[in-house]
């Protein structure tokens, strides 16, 4: 029997050279490796500024705090996706207000967008889920016709294009994760991009405590410490240098799902449009109840007796009482029947075949 993890990072040959550059230079707080990796994500993404972050929510709170969203705001999110964009707009004192996905994508749907805005709205965060992005096109075009702000939740889309256009470069602020099991995995980390000057000054004073960056244990106003360190940041430099690679790793996964799993009845993949190229995070599959034996969870549990890890869909801020949502009858959906499959970028063709055959055992005998 196998055993196949839902996700493990993989290393691509200067990942402990850099590390241990990192380590003898003694700047394991901030440190050369923080602003070479600064510099060189700001420069592949087309933006004039990157500031690195402690994490992908911190990157998402820096974000929210640098555009000025505070208590009596509302901000637009998607029903479906990771909860820590609704967090951070809560952590500020603002009010999220849910907006419904598209049943194909998955992802914000820009007409139920509009339904939500009201004279409160100050901003709104599309979510690329799974490596799939938004409709920016339309979604920016909203936020101007409307004087709203747009932030892009790029944690789980990074590198991955819409037009060509990298996400997490259409808005005012993009938000990017480089947790274990992201596109850039370096343990925790994030960043926050943009092209605005007068932005770029607020969120590094916000990140760094609020200090000033000419006068030291100066302070201009209230701050955090969502710093990232040298010895991280060495990880992501070393990733950056092999982006070839990873791409190629990880549409080969997702290409080989795509061959064993697209037509199979009663499951079916989250759907790109053809104006996006994915950098596939997590290959999701949603599963129709009526064609399996069991539900979505039991299939998870079958799965789990071969040595197949899997993980579920988010679940909605619909489903957990804290948040007080109303009904999204579409992430409800998708978050009770969408299983993410094993998407590591080093899993074998063996590896992903024997967990399609297994799902596809679990189905009933006559379909």
């Amino acid at each position: 029997m196998m055993k196949i993890p839902w996700a493990e990072p993989v290393f691509w040959g200067d990942e402990k050279k850099f590390l241990i550059d990192a380590l003898r230079s003694t700047w394991i707080s901030d440190g050369p490796y923080v602003h070479k990796l600064e510099k060189e994500f700001a420069r592949r993404h087309g933006v004039k500024f990157c500031i690195t972050t402690s994490n992908g929510t911190t990157a998402l709170q820096l974000a929210l705090l640098g555009l000025g969203i505070h208590a009596g705001d509302e901000v637009v999110v998607p029903a479906f996706g990771f909860i820590a964009p609704v967090n951070m707009i809560m952590a500020v004192g603002a009010k999220p207000v849910y907006a419904d996905v598209d049943a194909e994508t998955w992802c914000l749907d820009p007409a139920l967008v509009v339904r939500g805005i009201s004279a409160r709205t100050r901003a709104m965060i599309a979510v690329h889920s799974y490596g799939n992005v938004c409709d920016m096109d339309l979604l920016r075009r909203i936020a101007r016709r409307q004087g709203i702000f747009l932030i892009e939740d790029a944690a789980e889309a990074v590198f991955s294009r819409y037009q060509g256009k990298l996400a997490g470069t259409w808005g005012d602020v993009g938000c990017f994760s480089f947790q274990a099991t992201k596109t850039i995995a370096m343990g925790e980390g994030g960043c926050v991009v943009a092209s605005d000057k007068k932005l770029y000054d607020k969120m590094r004073m916000i990140r760094d405590h609020g200090m000033s960056a000419q006068r030291r244990y100066w302070h201009d106003g209230p701050g955090h410490n969502f710093r990232l360190t040298n010895m991280q940041a060495a990880l992501g430099c070393a990733q950056l240098k092999h982006l070839r690679k990873i791409f190629a790793a990880r549409n080969k996964v997702y290409a080989t799902y795509r061959r064993y799993l697209t037509d199979e009845k009663g499951m079916k993949l989250q759907f790109f449009k053809a104006d996006v190229d994915p950098v596939v995070w997590s290959v999701a599959v949603l599963l129709d109840p009526d064609i399996f034996i069991t539900d979505r969870d039991g299939v998870m549990g079958a799965l789990m007796k071969k040595g197949i890890e899997t993980r579920p869909g988010f679940y909605t801020a619909s489903q957990m009482p804290f948040y007080q949502s109303p009904s999204m009858p579409v992430a409800e959906r998708i978050a009770a029947h969408v299983i993410c499959l094993p998407s590591s970028p080093g899993l074998t063709h063996p590896e992903i075949r024997y967990v399609c055959d297994h799902l596809k055992n679990l189905r009933r005998k006559k379909l």
